[in-house]
């Protein structure tokens, strides 16, 4: 059994390296196009970039779209082909320098984006099915991995994963300003909580408030600290009070089955695969599309 597992994260290291991405447009110079047709498929995940840029992971597409003023087009595109990079894209971020960074379940890997466009794989396979990424003030990234359990210490230019913490089913993370870890729990009692640079886990919500929780953002509020937290089976967003306390903030349409988080200024972002849509909300807490495409 060992054997057979170093054979398949030397593999999936050796095909990941022939990918190359670039922004484009769909045949004959056209409108960027999903595999269905236009637009996008299953947007998970969302993540704001410097320069006012949207960057979203699809999973059907499969790979990433970038948008600018409204307007997508395709980054990275990968293979329908298993074990392949960017087959099974579940979670994009953003550094601060620009960098983008993509999560693929297929290959088991963290990917960054070059300057030349090449899709360079960071832990050769060493993390098994990773869910999320966020990232450190320091430029580490972190990573939820559902196989293991498990958040992992991603460097930046690639290496050997470090586990930070256990965490029942984890899934959406996020560094708020204090450079402190959220973690999302899908299981458990616990289904929000805190993790120090030790590895010690704080928890936040101490009771089953939610249905499905996917993802975490956080910022401040005239109230103090407020997290949110998306949860695809309720349609709802829901806010969480600095003492933990849980209220929904917005439910049902236009939201679907919101999944994956991300803050931009002011504004929740919000990618929903149901809806196959981004949703920007203001703090007036409603929800206008992004970008995306109606079913």
């Amino acid at each position: 059994m060992a054997n057979g597992r170093r054979w398949t994260i030397l593999r999936v290291t050796a095909v990941a390296a022939i990918v190359v991405c670039g922004v484009g447009a769909g045949p004959g110079g056209g409108p960027a196009r999903g595999q269905d047709g236009d637009g996008m498929l299953y947007p998970l995940s969302v993540a704001a970039a410097p320069d006012g840029a949207l960057v979203v992971a699809d999973r059907r597409l499969p790979g990433l779209w970038r948008i600018v003023a409204g307007k997508a087009e395709v980054l990275c595109r990968g293979e329908k082909r298993f074990r392949t990079p960017l087959n099974a894209v579940r979670a994009v971020a953003v550094g601060r320098d620009g960098t983008v960074y993509a999560a693929d379940s297929s290959t088991r890997d963290v990917y960054r984006l070059a300057a030349d466009g090449a899709a360079v794989p960071l832990s050769g396979g060493r993390i098994g099915i990773p869910v999320d990424i966020a990232i450190a003030a320091a430029g580490d990234l972190f990573v939820s991995d559902l196989e293991t359990q498990s958040i992992w210490r991603l460097p930046a230019a690639g290496g050997e994963p470090r586990k930070l913490a256990d965490i029942p089913a984890p899934r959406g993370l996020f560094v708020d300003a204090a450079d402190r870890l959220w973690a999302v729990s899908a299981s458990g009692d616990t289904p929000l909580v805190r993790v120090g640079a030790d590895g010690a886990v704080e928890p936040v919500v101490r009771t089953r408030a939610f249905e499905f929780p996917h993802d975490v953002v956080v910022r401040d509020g005239p109230d103090g600290l407020r997290a949110f937290v998306s949860d695809n089976y309720a349609r709802t967003i829901w806010k969480v009070a600095a003492d933990g306390a849980v209220s929904p903030w917005i439910a049902g349409p236009p939201l679907a089955g919101p999944v994956g988080l991300a803050v931009e200024g002011d504004d929740v972002l919000v990618a929903d695969p149901q809806a196959r849509m981004i949703f920007r909300v203001g703090t007036d807490g409603r929800p206008q599309p992004a970008v995306g495409t109606t079913r």
